[in-house]
């Protein structure tokens, strides 16, 4: 067998474990070691894996990641997402519909100090959903929105997956997240927009709430300004270089701290959690960062990804068709393993292809990014609306049912920003040239 052979086949084999339910992690490491052994020689492939692993955990690099995930869990756990929702609540509940567009909102600014799809669509269902059953929203809206409402976490910094894909094609994490803004705040308002025409299409679906008094709204305030002064200090000082992403993440882990502690929304047993869950979390990517560069030095030596960019230069259709067939792909892989580890997979592989088209390799990720938002809530694995329903106990027909109709918003985006790359280059090339 060539190595082309040996690849597609370690590919498949890779799949087939993704589906019995081995780690992603050492489903990467099994294939992309033995793969390496049968190309290479074992002795090279246990160097692969002993420098892939070191070079990764030891990376300063790589403290990022620990460091944005602990911010957003000690912003979880201090009870910050239920004050944003609150205050929305009071600014927006008296509109048919306002809860879940105030749902909308608030999930936006949080994303803004946590980077989790899964935490922010956990920590909307315990806080919104019961909130819209007082009022009497159809479980279909209440359920649908705050499942869909964490794909925002893909794209508004700052962002997991967007830190993985800039350590996976080696792009500037600052840019990525400069890039994700415009099109994280479009997906939000498309998102408020179809909460208002389906409630105006059927009114009881989403009864509006009492109207709060001013004094009542003003006061809850800085509940959002605090958050949006944290992310103004965190983006802010990316734009102008005065730190990078990783001191970005310390600075802003380090603030929320300290909001927390001062206003006393968190004591000793929340700070404890709040670390322990974000070890956990952390080892998990960190874990799958490593493993991914195993499997990454075995795609390499298969010749696989020049192979494929050549194919697909070479193609008689426009490149805009090669690149709905690429979205495609992930979507439909998504579809059946878990997005983040089928991205993690694919992007290796499609990514030379893609900017041998001659796209931005910013403008790629930020469409790969969109498309893991699409594949996140879409059956048969779709973990935030695994999440919303083990917390409502809301079957999960219904669950979609509600999803459905968001799906329309996340397919404009991208139809938007396939149509006016501009809307994703503009930031990072205005503030980071």
């Amino acid at each position: 067998m060539n190595e082309v052979t040996i690849g597609i086949i370690g590919c498949i084999l890779m799949l087939g474990l993704f589906l019995t339910g081995m780690e992603l992690a050492v489903g990467m490491t099994v294939i992309g070691f033995v793969g390496y052994a049968m190309i290479v020689s074992t002795h090279a492939a246990m160097n692969i894996l002993a420098n892939d692993f070191y070079d990764s955990l030891e990376s300063y690099g790589m403290t990022v990641v620990p460091l944005f995930v602990l911010m957003g869990q000690i912003a979880f756990n201090a009870g910050i997402a239920k004050r944003l929702y609150d205050c929305a609540h009071k600014f927006l509940g008296h509109i048919p519909g306002g809860l879940a567009m105030a749902t909308v909102v608030g999930a936006t600014i949080f994303k803004a100090i946590s980077g989790s799809i899964v935490a922010t669509s956990a920590t909307f269902a315990s806080v919104a959903v019961p909130e819209m059953d007082r009022f009497g929203y159809a479980k279909k809206l209440s359920t649908g929105i705050v499942a869909t409402v964490g794909t925002l976490g893909v794209l508004i910094p700052p962002s997991v997956t967007l830190i993985l894909l800039g350590l996976i094609t080696q792009q500037s994490i600052g840019k990525l997240f400069l890039a994700g803004i415009v099109p994280g705040l479009m997906l939000a308002l498309f998102y408020t927009v179809v909460i208002l025409g389906w409630a105006r299409i059927n009114p009881a679906i989403g009864p509006a709430s009492q109207k709060f008094p001013w004094d009542e709204r003003l006061k809850s305030l800085p509940a959002v300004l605090w958050p949006l002064l944290i992310f103004v200090v965190i983006m802010g000082g990316l734009l102008k270089g005065f730190f990078t992403p990783t001191e970005a993440g310390s600075i802003g882990t380090f603030a929320v701290l300290i909001l927390c502690l001062v206003k006393r929304d968190i004591g000793f047993a929340g700070i404890r959690q709040s670390f322990a869950e974000a070890l956990r979390t952390s080892c998990m990517v960190l874990m799958i960062v490593a493993s991914s560069m195993v499997l990454g030095h075995f795609v390499a030596v298969t010749d696989i990804p020049m192979a494929v960019a050549e194919w697909v230069v070479k193609l008689p259709i426009h490149r805009h068709i090669i690149m709905g067939l690429i979205f495609c792909i992930y979507l439909i892989g998504g579809s059946v393993i878990d997005d983040l580890a089928f991205m993690i997979l694919a992007t290796p592989i499609f990514f030379p292809a893609i900017t041998s088209l001659g796209y931005d390799p910013i403008w790629a990720c930020i469409m790969v990014s969109l498309t893991v938002c699409i594949g996140s809530v879409i059956p048969p694995v779709a973990m935030p609306v695994f999440v919303v329903k083990n917390i409502t106990k809301v079957p999960m027909g219904v669950i979609y049912s509600g999803v459905y109709p968001f799906l329309i918003a996340l397919v404009i985006c991208v139809m938007l920003l396939f149509a006016f790359p501009a809307l994703v280059l503009y930031v990072p090339s205005v503030f980071m040239k």
